[in-house]
Protein backbone atom coordinates (compact mmCIF):
# COMPACT_ATOMS: atom_id res chain seq x y z
CA UNK A 1 0.00 0.00 0.00
CA UNK A 2 1.41 3.40 -0.94
CA UNK A 3 1.88 6.00 1.73
CA UNK A 4 -0.52 8.48 0.11
CA UNK A 5 -3.23 5.82 -0.11
CA UNK A 6 -2.79 5.44 3.61
CA UNK A 7 -3.08 9.15 4.20
CA UNK A 8 -6.21 9.49 2.09
CA UNK A 9 -7.86 7.20 4.65
CA UNK A 10 -6.79 8.79 7.22
CA UNK A 11 8.27 30.39 19.31
CA UNK A 12 10.95 27.60 19.93
CA UNK A 13 9.46 26.08 23.07
CA UNK A 14 11.37 24.28 25.83
CA UNK A 15 10.12 20.73 26.26
CA UNK A 16 8.80 21.45 29.73
CA UNK A 17 6.62 24.26 28.37
CA UNK A 18 5.34 22.54 25.24
CA UNK A 19 1.79 23.43 24.29
CA UNK A 20 -0.14 22.65 21.13
CA UNK A 21 0.17 25.40 18.52
CA UNK A 22 -3.27 26.22 17.06
CA UNK A 23 -3.80 25.79 13.33
CA UNK A 24 -3.22 29.05 11.46
CA UNK A 25 -2.59 30.42 7.98
CA UNK A 26 1.08 30.76 7.18
CA UNK A 27 0.50 33.70 4.86
CA UNK A 28 1.23 36.78 6.94
CA UNK A 29 2.13 34.76 10.04
CA UNK A 30 5.02 36.04 12.17
CA UNK A 31 7.81 33.48 12.35
CA UNK A 32 10.35 36.11 13.37
CA UNK A 33 13.04 37.81 11.30
CA UNK A 34 14.95 34.71 10.30
CA UNK A 35 18.70 34.15 10.62
CA UNK A 36 20.74 36.94 12.17
CA UNK A 37 22.60 38.91 9.51
CA UNK A 38 26.16 39.95 10.35
CA UNK A 39 28.03 42.57 8.30
CA UNK A 40 24.76 43.75 6.77
CA UNK A 41 25.22 45.70 3.56
CA UNK A 42 23.42 48.98 2.97
CA UNK A 43 20.38 47.92 0.92
CA UNK A 44 18.98 51.33 0.15
CA UNK A 45 17.13 53.37 -0.68
CA UNK A 46 19.71 54.96 -2.97
CA UNK A 47 18.08 58.29 -3.69
CA UNK A 48 19.41 59.97 -6.80
CA UNK A 49 19.36 63.42 -5.11
CA UNK A 50 22.31 62.28 -2.96
CA UNK A 51 24.41 61.76 -6.08
CA UNK A 52 27.29 63.65 -7.69
CA UNK A 53 27.40 61.39 -10.73
CA UNK A 54 26.76 57.80 -11.73
CA UNK A 55 27.13 55.23 -14.50
CA UNK A 56 25.69 51.80 -15.21
CA UNK A 57 28.84 49.73 -15.64
CA UNK A 58 27.47 46.17 -15.89
CA UNK A 59 24.19 44.58 -16.88
CA UNK A 60 23.73 40.86 -17.42
CA UNK A 61 21.40 38.54 -19.29
CA UNK A 62 19.50 35.78 -17.43
CA UNK A 63 20.71 32.31 -18.32
CA UNK A 64 18.28 29.54 -19.24
CA UNK A 65 20.82 26.83 -18.45
CA UNK A 66 20.63 24.71 -15.28
CA UNK A 67 22.90 25.89 -12.47
CA UNK A 68 24.08 23.46 -9.82
CA UNK A 69 24.01 25.53 -6.63
CA UNK A 70 23.56 24.70 -2.94
CA UNK A 71 19.98 24.88 -1.73
CA UNK A 72 18.25 23.49 -4.84
CA UNK A 73 18.18 20.57 -7.22
CA UNK A 74 16.72 17.28 -8.43
CA UNK A 75 17.21 14.44 -5.97
CA UNK A 76 18.11 10.90 -7.01
CA UNK A 77 17.53 8.19 -4.41
CA UNK A 78 20.39 5.86 -3.58
CA UNK A 79 18.10 4.16 -1.04
CA UNK A 80 14.44 4.61 -0.22
CA UNK A 81 12.35 3.09 2.57
CA UNK A 82 12.25 -0.32 0.83
CA UNK A 83 15.87 -0.30 -0.32
CA UNK A 84 17.71 0.52 -3.56
CA UNK A 85 16.34 0.16 -7.10
CA UNK A 86 13.93 -2.63 -8.00
CA UNK A 87 16.65 -4.23 -10.12
CA UNK A 88 19.12 -4.20 -7.22
CA UNK A 89 16.52 -5.67 -4.86
CA UNK A 90 15.84 -8.44 -7.40
CA UNK A 91 19.54 -9.15 -7.93
CA UNK A 92 19.61 -7.95 -11.54
CA UNK A 93 22.17 -5.29 -10.69
CA UNK A 94 24.54 -4.77 -7.79
CA UNK A 95 24.21 -2.01 -5.24
CA UNK A 96 27.38 -0.48 -6.69
CA UNK A 97 25.84 -0.44 -10.17
CA UNK A 98 22.64 1.12 -8.87
CA UNK A 99 24.43 3.98 -7.09
CA UNK A 100 26.69 4.58 -10.08
CA UNK A 101 23.73 4.73 -12.47
CA UNK A 102 21.55 7.04 -10.38
CA UNK A 103 24.50 9.37 -9.71
CA UNK A 104 25.41 9.48 -13.42
CA UNK A 105 22.07 10.89 -14.60
CA UNK A 106 22.92 14.38 -15.89
CA UNK A 107 19.93 16.02 -14.20
CA UNK A 108 20.59 14.63 -10.69
CA UNK A 109 22.07 17.15 -8.23
CA UNK A 110 21.61 15.47 -4.84
CA UNK A 111 21.79 11.81 -3.76
CA UNK A 112 19.37 10.81 -1.02
CA UNK A 113 19.43 7.97 1.50
CA UNK A 114 16.26 7.12 3.42
CA UNK A 115 16.91 4.07 5.57
CA UNK A 116 16.00 2.48 8.88
CA UNK A 117 17.83 2.94 12.14
CA UNK A 118 18.99 -0.69 11.82
CA UNK A 119 20.83 0.29 8.60
CA UNK A 120 23.16 2.63 10.47
CA UNK A 121 23.61 1.01 13.89
CA UNK A 122 23.70 -2.62 14.99
CA UNK A 123 25.33 -2.27 18.41
CA UNK A 124 25.49 0.41 21.10
CA UNK A 125 28.21 3.03 21.03
CA UNK A 126 29.09 3.10 17.32
CA UNK A 127 27.71 3.48 13.81
CA UNK A 128 27.58 0.47 11.49
CA UNK A 129 26.68 2.11 8.20
CA UNK A 130 25.19 0.02 5.41
CA UNK A 131 27.49 -0.08 2.33
CA UNK A 132 25.14 2.28 0.48
CA UNK A 133 26.51 5.15 2.60
CA UNK A 134 30.14 4.85 1.47
CA UNK A 135 29.06 4.22 -2.12
CA UNK A 136 26.82 7.28 -2.12
CA UNK A 137 29.36 9.63 -0.58
CA UNK A 138 32.07 8.38 -2.93
CA UNK A 139 29.83 8.95 -5.98
CA UNK A 140 28.86 12.42 -4.76
CA UNK A 141 32.48 13.41 -4.25
CA UNK A 142 33.55 12.13 -7.66
CA UNK A 143 30.67 13.72 -9.57
CA UNK A 144 30.26 17.04 -7.77
CA UNK A 145 26.94 16.10 -6.16
CA UNK A 146 25.64 16.48 -2.61
CA UNK A 147 24.06 14.02 -0.16
CA UNK A 148 20.94 14.18 2.03
CA UNK A 149 19.46 11.57 4.34
CA UNK A 150 16.73 10.47 6.74
CA UNK A 151 16.96 7.83 9.46
CA UNK A 152 13.58 6.18 10.07
CA UNK A 153 12.58 5.20 13.60
CA UNK A 154 9.62 3.26 12.18
CA UNK A 155 8.90 1.80 8.76
CA UNK A 156 5.57 0.62 7.38
CA UNK A 157 7.26 -1.27 4.55
CA UNK A 158 8.78 -4.27 6.37
CA UNK A 159 6.32 -4.98 9.17
CA UNK A 160 5.66 -7.41 10.73
CA UNK A 161 8.82 -9.25 9.62
CA UNK A 162 11.27 -6.48 10.42
CA UNK A 163 11.33 -3.50 12.77
CA UNK A 164 13.14 -0.30 11.82
CA UNK A 165 15.04 -0.09 15.08
CA UNK A 166 18.14 -2.24 15.66
CA UNK A 167 17.87 -5.62 17.33
CA UNK A 168 19.83 -4.63 20.44
CA UNK A 169 17.17 -2.02 21.24
CA UNK A 170 14.16 -4.22 20.46
CA UNK A 171 15.03 -6.38 23.41
CA UNK A 172 14.98 -3.44 25.82
CA UNK A 173 11.75 -1.62 25.07
CA UNK A 174 8.04 -2.44 24.88
CA UNK A 175 6.02 -2.29 21.65
CA UNK A 176 2.34 -1.50 21.18
CA UNK A 177 0.14 -3.19 18.56
CA UNK A 178 -1.72 -0.40 16.78
CA UNK A 179 -3.76 -2.23 14.11
CA UNK A 180 -4.00 -5.03 11.59
CA UNK A 181 -1.77 -4.92 8.52
CA UNK A 182 -3.97 -4.64 5.40
CA UNK A 183 -3.94 -7.67 3.11
CA UNK A 184 -1.46 -9.40 5.34
CA UNK A 185 -1.01 -11.19 8.60
CA UNK A 186 -0.05 -9.69 11.89
CA UNK A 187 -0.29 -6.19 13.31
CA UNK A 188 1.66 -2.99 13.00
CA UNK A 189 3.80 -2.35 16.05
CA UNK A 190 5.18 0.94 17.24
CA UNK A 191 7.85 1.30 19.92
CA UNK A 192 7.15 3.19 23.12
CA UNK A 193 9.19 6.20 22.12
CA UNK A 194 8.87 7.57 25.65
CA UNK A 195 10.55 4.53 27.27
CA UNK A 196 13.85 5.48 28.99
CA UNK A 197 15.85 2.90 27.03
CA UNK A 198 14.50 4.21 23.71
CA UNK A 199 15.32 7.78 24.68
CA UNK A 200 18.82 6.81 25.80
CA UNK A 201 19.50 5.00 22.52
CA UNK A 202 17.96 7.82 20.46
CA UNK A 203 20.18 10.40 22.15
CA UNK A 204 23.21 8.25 21.35
CA UNK A 205 22.10 7.80 17.73
CA UNK A 206 21.69 11.54 17.29
CA UNK A 207 25.14 12.20 18.75
CA UNK A 208 26.81 9.46 16.69
CA UNK A 209 25.28 10.76 13.46
CA UNK A 210 26.33 14.30 14.30
CA UNK A 211 29.88 13.23 15.09
CA UNK A 212 30.11 11.65 11.63
CA UNK A 213 28.08 13.99 9.42
CA UNK A 214 27.53 17.36 11.14
CA UNK A 215 29.22 20.03 9.03
CA UNK A 216 30.32 17.61 6.29
CA UNK A 217 30.49 19.81 3.17
CA UNK A 218 28.90 17.04 1.07
CA UNK A 219 25.76 16.91 3.24
CA UNK A 220 23.03 19.13 1.82
CA UNK A 221 20.46 18.51 4.56
CA UNK A 222 19.28 15.97 7.15
CA UNK A 223 15.62 15.16 7.71
CA UNK A 224 14.62 15.37 11.35
CA UNK A 225 13.93 11.97 12.87
CA UNK A 226 10.18 12.22 13.48
CA UNK A 227 7.38 10.01 14.73
CA UNK A 228 5.83 7.07 12.95
CA UNK A 229 5.73 5.46 9.53
CA UNK A 230 8.79 6.44 7.46
CA UNK A 231 9.56 9.14 10.01
CA UNK A 232 6.89 11.39 8.52
CA UNK A 233 5.05 12.29 11.73
CA UNK A 234 2.09 9.91 11.44
CA UNK A 235 0.88 6.32 11.62
CA UNK A 236 -1.87 6.93 9.07
CA UNK A 237 -5.31 6.16 10.50
CA UNK A 238 -3.83 3.91 13.19
CA UNK A 239 -3.49 5.22 16.77
CA UNK A 240 -0.18 6.20 18.29
CA UNK A 241 1.41 4.00 20.96
CA UNK A 242 1.37 6.82 23.52
CA UNK A 243 -1.06 6.76 26.44
CA UNK A 244 -2.20 10.35 25.78
CA UNK A 245 -1.56 13.43 23.65
CA UNK A 246 0.51 15.35 26.21
CA UNK A 247 2.94 12.47 26.67
CA UNK A 248 3.40 12.23 22.90
CA UNK A 249 3.81 15.96 22.36
CA UNK A 250 6.27 16.44 25.21
CA UNK A 251 8.40 13.55 24.06
CA UNK A 252 8.58 14.57 20.40
CA UNK A 253 9.13 18.21 21.26
CA UNK A 254 12.06 17.10 23.42
CA UNK A 255 13.43 14.84 20.66
CA UNK A 256 13.11 17.66 18.12
CA UNK A 257 14.75 20.13 20.46
CA UNK A 258 17.68 17.78 20.97
CA UNK A 259 18.23 17.46 17.21
CA UNK A 260 17.93 21.19 16.59
CA UNK A 261 20.47 21.89 19.32
CA UNK A 262 22.89 19.30 17.93
CA UNK A 263 22.80 20.05 14.20
CA UNK A 264 24.13 23.60 13.93
CA UNK A 265 26.18 23.45 10.72
CA UNK A 266 23.97 21.16 8.63
CA UNK A 267 20.50 22.24 7.44
CA UNK A 268 17.71 20.10 8.87
CA UNK A 269 14.25 19.58 7.37
CA UNK A 270 10.94 19.05 9.14
CA UNK A 271 8.02 17.18 7.58
CA UNK A 272 4.83 19.26 7.35
CA UNK A 273 2.53 16.30 8.07
CA UNK A 274 -0.72 17.42 9.77
CA UNK A 275 -1.14 16.06 13.28
CA UNK A 276 -3.49 13.20 12.35
CA UNK A 277 -1.78 10.94 14.90
CA UNK A 278 -1.97 13.47 17.75
CA UNK A 279 1.73 13.53 18.58
CA UNK A 280 2.38 17.29 18.59
CA UNK A 281 3.29 17.98 14.97
CA UNK A 282 2.08 21.59 15.02
CA UNK A 283 4.37 22.37 17.94
CA UNK A 284 7.26 20.47 16.37
CA UNK A 285 6.87 22.29 13.05
CA UNK A 286 6.57 25.71 14.69
CA UNK A 287 9.70 25.29 16.82
CA UNK A 288 11.64 23.81 13.89
CA UNK A 289 10.73 26.70 11.57
CA UNK A 290 11.75 29.23 14.20
CA UNK A 291 15.08 27.42 14.50
CA UNK A 292 15.64 27.68 10.73
CA UNK A 293 14.60 24.19 9.63
CA UNK A 294 13.65 23.67 6.01
CA UNK A 295 10.26 22.17 5.12
CA UNK A 296 9.45 18.98 3.29
CA UNK A 297 6.37 17.14 2.11
CA UNK A 298 6.02 13.72 0.55
CA UNK A 299 3.29 14.54 -1.94
CA UNK A 300 2.22 17.37 -4.24
CA UNK A 301 -1.20 16.56 -5.78
CA UNK A 302 -3.00 14.46 -3.18
CA UNK A 303 -1.55 16.55 -0.36
CA UNK A 304 -3.76 18.18 2.23
CA UNK A 305 -4.73 21.84 1.58
CA UNK A 306 -3.05 22.99 4.77
CA UNK A 307 0.35 21.67 3.68
CA UNK A 308 0.17 23.39 0.30
CA UNK A 309 -0.66 26.69 2.04
CA UNK A 310 2.21 26.21 4.49
CA UNK A 311 4.77 25.37 1.83
CA UNK A 312 3.75 28.19 -0.49
CA UNK A 313 3.78 30.79 2.30
CA UNK A 314 6.79 29.63 4.30
CA UNK A 315 9.38 32.24 5.36
CA UNK A 316 11.45 33.18 2.33
CA UNK A 317 14.71 32.06 3.93
CA UNK A 318 13.60 28.42 4.17
CA UNK A 319 13.96 25.82 1.44
CA UNK A 320 11.17 23.38 0.56
CA UNK A 321 11.75 19.73 -0.38
CA UNK A 322 9.02 17.89 -2.32
CA UNK A 323 8.53 14.39 -3.65
CA UNK A 324 5.58 12.26 -4.70
CA UNK A 325 5.18 8.52 -4.43
CA UNK A 326 2.24 8.04 -6.79
CA UNK A 327 4.33 7.51 -9.94
CA UNK A 328 7.66 7.02 -8.20
CA UNK A 329 8.88 4.38 -10.65
CA UNK A 330 8.64 6.75 -13.65
CA UNK A 331 7.16 3.86 -15.61
CA UNK A 332 6.10 5.23 -19.00
CA UNK A 333 3.10 2.88 -19.03
CA UNK A 334 1.59 4.23 -15.81
CA UNK A 335 0.81 7.97 -16.15
CA UNK A 336 -2.35 8.64 -18.15
CA UNK A 337 -2.49 11.30 -20.85
CA UNK A 338 -5.17 13.93 -20.29
CA UNK A 339 -7.23 15.85 -22.85
CA UNK A 340 -4.45 18.45 -23.14
CA UNK A 341 -1.94 15.76 -24.09
CA UNK A 342 -0.14 16.09 -20.76
CA UNK A 343 0.84 12.97 -18.83
CA UNK A 344 -0.13 12.86 -15.15
CA UNK A 345 3.40 12.72 -13.81
CA UNK A 346 4.43 15.78 -15.78
CA UNK A 347 1.34 17.55 -14.42
CA UNK A 348 2.31 16.52 -10.89
CA UNK A 349 5.89 17.67 -11.37
CA UNK A 350 5.09 21.12 -12.72
CA UNK A 351 2.98 21.85 -9.63
CA UNK A 352 6.26 21.95 -7.72
CA UNK A 353 6.85 25.46 -9.04
CA UNK A 354 3.49 26.62 -7.64
CA UNK A 355 4.70 26.14 -4.07
CA UNK A 356 8.12 27.69 -4.79
CA UNK A 357 10.01 24.47 -4.19
CA UNK A 358 13.80 24.06 -4.01
CA UNK A 359 14.11 20.27 -4.42
CA UNK A 360 12.16 17.56 -6.23
CA UNK A 361 12.62 13.86 -5.48
CA UNK A 362 13.17 11.42 -8.39
CA UNK A 363 13.34 8.13 -6.45
CA UNK A 364 15.52 5.15 -7.36
CA UNK A 365 14.81 3.95 -10.90
CA UNK A 366 17.65 5.32 -13.04
CA UNK A 367 16.75 3.39 -16.22
CA UNK A 368 13.14 4.53 -16.06
CA UNK A 369 14.21 8.10 -15.31
CA UNK A 370 16.46 8.16 -18.37
CA UNK A 371 13.68 6.83 -20.61
CA UNK A 372 11.13 9.19 -19.11
CA UNK A 373 13.36 12.23 -19.62
CA UNK A 374 14.03 11.23 -23.23
CA UNK A 375 10.29 11.16 -23.97
CA UNK A 376 9.07 13.89 -21.60
CA UNK A 377 11.92 16.36 -20.98
CA UNK A 378 9.73 19.42 -20.33
CA UNK A 379 9.04 18.94 -16.62
CA UNK A 380 12.62 18.25 -15.57
CA UNK A 381 13.96 21.04 -17.77
CA UNK A 382 11.51 23.57 -16.38
CA UNK A 383 12.34 22.60 -12.83
CA UNK A 384 16.07 22.86 -13.46
CA UNK A 385 15.72 26.39 -14.85
CA UNK A 386 13.05 27.76 -12.50
CA UNK A 387 13.08 25.79 -9.26
CA UNK A 388 14.72 27.29 -6.19
CA UNK A 389 16.64 30.53 -6.67
CA UNK A 390 18.53 31.78 -9.76
CA UNK A 391 20.67 34.83 -9.10
CA UNK A 392 22.58 37.25 -11.25
CA UNK A 393 23.86 40.83 -10.91
CA UNK A 394 21.27 42.41 -13.21
CA UNK A 395 22.69 45.89 -12.84
CA UNK A 396 25.87 47.28 -11.31
CA UNK A 397 26.14 51.04 -10.92
CA UNK A 398 29.17 53.12 -10.01
CA UNK A 399 28.56 56.37 -8.14
CA UNK A 400 30.72 59.22 -6.91
CA UNK A 401 30.27 59.39 -3.14
CA UNK A 402 32.27 60.64 -0.13
CA UNK A 403 35.22 61.59 -2.30
CA UNK A 404 35.51 58.06 -3.69
CA UNK A 405 33.45 55.53 -5.63
CA UNK A 406 30.47 53.46 -4.51
CA UNK A 407 29.33 50.27 -6.21
CA UNK A 408 25.61 49.49 -6.09
CA UNK A 409 24.77 45.93 -7.06
CA UNK A 410 21.24 44.86 -7.97
CA UNK A 411 20.86 41.10 -7.56
CA UNK A 412 17.87 39.64 -9.40
CA UNK A 413 16.28 36.28 -8.61
CA UNK A 414 14.61 34.58 -11.59
CA UNK A 415 13.80 31.48 -9.53
CA UNK A 416 10.50 30.79 -7.80
CA UNK A 417 11.93 30.61 -4.26
CA UNK A 418 13.74 33.00 -1.98
CA UNK A 419 17.37 32.52 -1.04
CA UNK A 420 17.41 29.63 1.50
CA UNK A 421 19.52 31.39 4.10
CA UNK A 422 21.61 34.54 3.88
CA UNK A 423 23.29 35.71 0.67
CA UNK A 424 26.76 37.20 0.98
CA UNK A 425 28.29 39.37 -1.73
CA UNK A 426 32.02 39.83 -2.18
CA UNK A 427 34.03 42.41 -4.13
CA UNK A 428 37.69 41.59 -4.67
CA UNK A 429 40.54 43.02 -6.71
CA UNK A 430 42.45 40.67 -9.05
CA UNK A 431 45.51 40.80 -6.75
CA UNK A 432 43.30 40.35 -3.64
CA UNK A 433 44.60 43.54 -2.01
CA UNK A 434 40.99 44.78 -1.98
CA UNK A 435 38.48 42.47 -0.29
CA UNK A 436 35.03 43.71 0.69
CA UNK A 437 32.06 41.60 1.70
CA UNK A 438 28.68 41.85 3.34
CA UNK A 439 25.27 40.18 3.60
CA UNK A 440 21.74 40.81 2.40
CA UNK A 441 18.72 40.36 4.64
CA UNK A 442 17.70 36.72 5.13
CA UNK A 443 15.79 35.25 2.19
CA UNK A 444 16.54 38.13 -0.18
CA UNK A 445 16.17 38.50 -3.04
CA UNK A 446 12.83 36.73 -2.87
CA UNK A 447 11.60 34.56 -5.75
CA UNK A 448 10.97 36.79 -8.77
CA UNK A 449 12.41 39.77 -6.89
CA UNK A 450 15.56 41.82 -6.64
CA UNK A 451 17.69 43.45 -3.95
CA UNK A 452 20.17 46.33 -3.98
CA UNK A 453 23.40 46.44 -1.98
CA UNK A 454 26.21 48.97 -1.70
CA UNK A 455 30.02 48.79 -1.39
CA UNK A 456 32.14 51.89 -0.70
CA UNK A 457 35.50 51.48 -2.44
CA UNK A 458 38.78 52.76 -0.99
CA UNK A 459 39.71 56.26 -2.13
CA UNK A 460 41.66 56.22 -5.34
CA UNK A 461 40.85 52.64 -6.32
CA UNK A 462 40.47 52.04 -10.06
CA UNK A 463 40.64 49.17 -12.51
CA UNK A 464 38.47 46.10 -12.18
CA UNK A 465 36.90 44.01 -9.41
CA UNK A 466 35.49 40.52 -9.21
CA UNK A 467 31.94 40.20 -7.86
CA UNK A 468 30.93 36.85 -6.33
CA UNK A 469 28.27 35.38 -4.06
CA UNK A 470 28.02 32.83 -1.26
CA UNK A 471 25.03 31.26 0.46
CA UNK A 472 25.14 31.03 4.25
CA UNK A 473 22.98 27.94 4.80
CA UNK A 474 23.61 27.83 8.55
CA UNK A 475 25.33 30.41 10.79
CA UNK A 476 28.95 30.57 9.71
CA UNK A 477 28.58 27.93 6.96
CA UNK A 478 28.99 29.50 3.52
CA UNK A 479 28.89 27.81 0.12
CA UNK A 480 29.77 29.33 -3.24
CA UNK A 481 26.93 30.32 -5.57
CA UNK A 482 27.30 30.45 -9.35
CA UNK A 483 25.69 33.40 -11.11
CA UNK A 484 22.90 32.36 -13.51
CA UNK A 485 23.79 34.74 -16.33
CA UNK A 486 24.88 34.38 -19.95
CA UNK A 487 27.92 36.59 -19.55
CA UNK A 488 31.21 34.74 -18.91
CA UNK A 489 32.30 34.02 -15.36
CA UNK A 490 35.77 33.62 -13.94
CA UNK A 491 37.12 30.25 -12.83
CA UNK A 492 36.07 30.95 -9.24
CA UNK A 493 32.47 31.76 -10.28
CA UNK A 494 32.85 35.52 -9.97
CA UNK A 495 32.06 38.05 -12.68
CA UNK A 496 34.38 40.88 -13.69
CA UNK A 497 33.23 44.46 -13.20
CA UNK A 498 35.20 47.17 -15.04
CA UNK A 499 35.32 50.40 -13.03
CA UNK A 500 35.27 53.83 -14.63
CA UNK A 501 37.61 56.69 -13.79
CA UNK A 502 36.51 60.24 -13.03
CA UNK A 503 37.81 61.29 -16.46
CA UNK A 504 35.77 58.73 -18.39
CA UNK A 505 32.85 60.01 -20.40
CA UNK A 506 29.30 59.08 -19.57
CA UNK A 507 28.92 60.30 -15.98
CA UNK A 508 25.36 61.39 -15.31
CA UNK A 509 24.16 63.99 -12.85
CA UNK A 510 21.28 63.38 -10.52
CA UNK A 511 20.43 67.03 -9.94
Amino acid sequence: MRRRELLKSAVFLPAALAADVPAHLWQGYDFGNGPTVHERLNQGPFDITQDDGWQTILYTTPSERPVRNPGLGLVGYAWEESGPSLAARAGRETLEQHVEKISSLPFVDVLYIRCDWRNVQSRPGRLDLDPVWSLTFDAAKRKGLRVAFRIQLSNYSFQPEQEAIPEFLRERIPFVNIGRIPKGSGEFREPRYDHPEFQKAFAELNDLLAARFEGDPLVEWMDLMQYGFWGEGHTSNYPSPFPDYLTAERKFVAMTERQLQTWKRTPVAVNTQPDISNVGNRTVIDMAVRAGAWLRSDSIIVEEPIQIEELANRPAWLAAILEDGTFRQHDLQKPKIDEAGVNQLENYTLHVLDVKTNYWGLWTESDNLARYYEKYPRAFDRLRTNMGYRLRPSWVWQRKRYGTFELIVCVSNRGVAGVPGVLWLRVESPDKTLQLQGALDAGHPHGGGLRHASFILPQGYSGKVYLSAQLEVRPGVKKSVAWACEQPLNADGSITVELKTSEDRGWRKGV
